[in-house]
Formats: structure tokens, C-alpha cells, sequence
């Protein structure tokens, strides 16, 4: 029953690389990473090795393998979303056991390009003793064990993220939780480096945190060849067994996880409006335009996949102090990285309208109107998170006196991008997220024409907004307070100029091609 899903995994993988070509060479280029990184990691163990020096060896296995865990955890998470071809939500209605489901999931991830280059990876650490034949023994069964426990760790963590069977609410909460984690990580271990001996030179640092790893389940499997290795045969038993322990744990914690997600029935719930009552509706102009402020409005402020954008917004000011301290560049450029984060949101904004979108086509609101409308909800919320982080971080850092000119490299950039997603957005259509899914999960349908679009769009929003960047920069540089209104005054002038020519391009287009983009739109497969 396993080998069968296996062999239906590998066959869903073939026939949709056969139907999309770009997605096939996205794949190859993939591949070609994989096993460029391989081959690195195989030379490198080589090499250390060869040095026949037991503390090198001991330092690289358990600090790579300990990041190796992080990494099943948190980097599929954060770069490729959790493959969802096979899961058990799909899996469920088949006569398999908790077991075997585990056992046919636990296979799905060993057997991918991930897998499989991990497994390889793992195997040839035992490089690192070529000098100790006992070490190089005992490796093999250890990185077995750990590439294990990366897979088993890698599905508990998918498990939870996507919420299967549980509520909206819940699923929503520990998504936002791991997002927000999985962006504090650089803070997070800065912080550590820290607390680690000052005095230290860089690599007794990382011969600390090696000695603290090799007795966590993160380093564990890792340290036990190591001390096979010194002879220290109790030591290398007690983490060998830390290992299989950590193992067994995660395993149970998996299984748990499982049985909740499909026992308990997904939970709607159910939310009442008082008549009369109408929100944001009752508030805004009547009309077509007011009607999609409001809604556009609306799903900024409710809409779990707009607030995700808007949780950025803190984070960026918060994690750039701690990278680069207050006085970094990065810190004062916050409001900036933040405009283009919210403006690509603009980017997918009739994808996330899905189906749906054809009651948008059905009305006889004109184009322009449906643009103007969607801008003004997003600008509700944009234009006041960037004056307020502008204003934030220049108090902050005592630089008041460049906040004009902070705000008109970030306004030209927001407004320069509403501009062109006012365009694009009624033009592209691309795969998203479900209003209730994970953000972490695959979406079907992405291409690499998909992500080669991102880029055209960033590359027109960096055009449209380089009038006022380019001031703004000179008076950053040369601490020119009348330059920095000048770029301010250029970024709301040409944004406005730029946001009427986009109103009016991207009505004009989606009165011409809104059918078609609906089609597109009904086109992607579901997740």
C-alpha cells in the first residue's frame, strides 16, 4: 500500500511536469541546484576529513546537522510552502491505517529531490572520519536516524501549519505563529551568538554552541560518531539514545497531531449582522466605486492572507535594529522595504478574488471604478503604516530632520506601485492561497513564467518610483532638507500623476480582458 502511494506521487509529479513546460524546467533548474549543493558538501566533508582533525570533524557535523534539522523545518516553510500532492487530508479516505499513513508520508518526503539529497548529504558526513573507521561506521546509521528525524519533523510541522480538519481560527493562529518565528530567526540567533562568550574569537564560539548542540535533540545523532571517534564510548551511547529518543517523540507528537487533524471536523463558524448593519458598506459612498473601496477595505483589515502582508509591517523596523542597530541603514530604510511588501499584495488582488471575481464582471461597474476602488482600500491602510513607521524609526534613531526625504523614497515606492498593480493585477492572474489555507502550503499551478512576472512588476515599480528615489537618496547622502521636500513633493505629484494613468490603463483592461482573466483564474487547479 505504501509503494503504491509512492509510485502515484512520483506519477501526479510526471504528468504535471508534462502539462506545464515552464514548470518542468523550474523543476530541472531545481534539480541542478540540488545537486550542485551536493557535490559542495561532498568535497567539503572530503576535505575535512582528510585533515584528520577530530575537533574540526566534531565542530562541522554537529553544527551542519543541527542546522540541517532547522532547515526540514523552517526552510521549506519559508521558500517552497509544504508539498501537498500527498497528504492526509488526500490520503483519508482510503482504508489505511494511522501507521501506514505515517509510514506513506514519512516515504513522500524521503523519496523527494529534498529527500533524497539530504540522504545522500547525510551519508557522505562519514567522510569527515576518514581516519577513524569505528566513526565512519557508526555515522552511517546515525545519519540515517537524522535524516529521519529532519522528514518525521518536517510532517509534524506540516501537519500543524496546515490545519487540516481543525478551525479557520486555529489554523489561521499557528500559521501567523511560525510566520512570525520563521522571520524573527536571524534576531533570534544574533541574540544567542550573544549570550555566548564575548571574549571569544568566532570559532571558540562555534566550538561552544557545537559542544551545547552535541547534547540537544538538534545535534545529537551527529556528536555520537564524534565521540566514537575520542573512544568515549558512554558519551556516544548517551547520544545515540538522545537521538532515537528525539526520534520517538517527534513520531508520537506527529501521530497525535494526525489523529486530531482528522478526527475533529472542520467548524464554520457562523456570524450574524444585525439588519440595518452594513460595516464598511454603510460608511462609504454609494456607487460602484464606494462599493469596492468597501469591500477592498474589508478584506484588508479581515482577510487572513492581506493581514499576513500588514504583520510585516512591525516586524521589518524590529528585525533590521537587530541585524543592523538603529543606526543602520537598513533601520532607517524600513518604511521603504515595507511599501514594496504591501504593495505586491496589490499584485495577486483579483487572483484573491478567485471565483468570485465574476460577480465583480457581472455588475455594470466600470473598470475604472473596480481600480480606483481597490487602491483606495489598500491606501486606507498603506499610506497611514508608512508615515507611521517613517516617522518611528527616524525618531528612534535621531534623524528627524531626513524625514521628509525618508518619506518620499517610501510614498514614491507605494504609490509608484499602486500605480502598477493597478495594471498588472487586471492583466496576470496567478495561483493563491484559499481564504482558509495555510500560507505555507504549495499552491498548484505556480510557473516559472509566474515568478518571472513578479520581477517584470518590481522592475516597473522601481522605474516609476526612481524620480523621487534618486532625490531622495541625494538628500539622504548629502543631509540636504530642502531636496528631502523635494523629493517628497516629486513622490506625491508624479504618484498621483501615475496612479490616474494606472486607474485608467488597468480599467480600460480589465473591461477588455476581465473575462479572460476570469477563465485563468477558474483555470488554476485547487489545492
Amino acid at each position: 500500500m505504501v509503494a503504491t502511494v509512492l509510485r502515484l506521487r512520483w506519477r501526479v509529479l510526471g504528468n504535471s511536469l508534462a502539462r506545464r513546460p515552464w514548470q518542468l524546467v523550474g523543476f530541472c533548474f531545481g534539480v541542478l541546484w540540488a545537486l550542485s549543493i551536493l557535490a559542495l558538501i561532498v568535497v567539503a566533508c572530503v576535505a575535512v576529513g582528510a585533515a584528520d582533525d577530530p575537533t574540526l570533524s566534531r565542530v562541522v557535523a554537529v553544527v551542519a546537522g543541527s542546522l540541517l534539522l532547522v532547515g526540514w523545518v523552517l526552510a521549506p516553510v519559508l521558500v517552497a510552502g509544504i508539498d501537498t500532492s500527498v497528504d492526509a487530508a488526500r490520503l483519508a479516505p482510503f482504508p489505511l491505517s494511522r501507521r501506514q499513513t505515517m509510514v506513506a508520508l514519512a516515504g513522500v518526503g524521503a523519496t523527494g529531490i529534498p529527500g533524497i539529497v539530504t540522504t545522500l548529504a547525510a551519508l557522505a558526513a562519514a567522510a569527515l572520519w576518514l581516519h577513524r573507521p569505528a566513526a565512519a561506521i557508526a555515522a552511517v546509521p546515525c545519519a540515517l536516524l537524522a535524516v529521519l528525524t529532519c522528514v518525521v519533523a518536517g510532517r509534524l510541522v506540516a501537519t500543524l501549519s496546515v490545519g487540516l480538519g481543525a478551525s479557520r481560527r486555529a489554523s489561521q493562529l499557528v500559521s501567523t505563529i511560525v510566520l512570525v518565528v520563521l522571520i524573527m530567526t536571524g534576531p533570534i540567533l544574533t541574540g544567542v551568538m550573544t549570550l555566548l562568550d564575548e571574549a571569544a574569537d568566532l570559532g571558540a564560539r562555534v566550538q561552544q554552541a557545537a559542544a551545547v548542540l552535541a547534547w540537544t535533540p538538534l545535534g545529537a545523532a551527529w556528536a555520537a560518531p564524534a565521540y566514537v571517534a575520542q573512544g568515549a564510548w558512554v558519551e556516544a551511547l548517551a547520544t545515540a539514545l538522545i537521538a532515537v529518543a528525539t526520534l520517538v517523540t517527534v513520531w508520537m507528537l506527529w501521530a497525535r497531531a494526525l489523529d486530531a487533524s482528522l478526527s475533529s471536523p472542520p467548524r464554520q463558524a457562523a456570524r450574524t449582522v444585525a439588519p440595518g448593519r452594513l460595516g464598511l458598506f454603510g460608511r462609504m459612498p454609494t456607487g460602484a466605486l464606494g462599493a469596492t473601496w468597501a469591500r477592498s477595505l474589508t478584506g484588508w483589515l479581515r482577510d487572513p492572507r492581506y493581514g499576513r502582508q500588514l504583520l510585516l509591517v512591525p516586524l521589518f523596523p524590529v528585525l533590521f535594529a537587530f541585524t543592523g542597530g538603529i543606526d543602520g541603514p537598513l533601520f532607517g530604510l524600513s518604511a521603504v522595504v515595507v511599501a514594496l511588501i504591501l504593495v505586491m499584495a496589490g499584485y495577486t488582488d483579483v487572483s484573491y478574488d478567485g471565483t468570485a471575481f465574476a460577480s465583480v464582471l457581472s455588475t455594470p461597474a466600470r473598470g475604472r471604478d473596480d481600480r480606483l476602488g481597490r487602491l483606495l482600500g489598500a491606501a486606507c491602510v498603506g499610506v497611514p503604516s508608512i508615515v507611521l513607521i517613517a516617522v518611528v524609526t527616524a525618531a528612534i534613531s535621531g534623524s528627524l530632520a531626513r524625514l521628509p526625504a525618508l518619506l518620499g523614497a517610501a510614498l514614491g515606492v507605494l504609490l509608484a506601485g499602486y500605480a502598477v498593480t493597478a495594471v498588472s493585477s487586471a492583466l496576470i492572474a496567478s495561483p493563491v492561497a484559499a481564504p482558509g489555507d495555510s500560507p505555507f502550503k504549495t499552491v498548484p499551478g505556480q510557473t516559472f513564467v509566474n515568478g518571472l512576472l513578479v520581477f517584470v512588476v518590481l522592475a516597473a515599480v522601481a522605474v516609476l518610483a526612481a524620480p523621487a528615489g534618486i532625490v531622495s537618496a541625494i538628500a539622504l547622502v548629502g543631509g540636504s532638507a530642502g531636496l528631502g521636500w523635494l523629493a517628497l513633493a516629486i513622490a506625491l505629484v508624479g504618484g498621483v500623476a501615475e496612479i490616474a494613468l494606472g486607474v485608467v490603463v488597468g480599467g480600460r483592461a480589465i473591461e477588455r480582458t476581465g473575462p479572460d482573466l476570469l477563465m485563468r483564474i477558474k483555470a488554476f487547479p485547487v489545492s
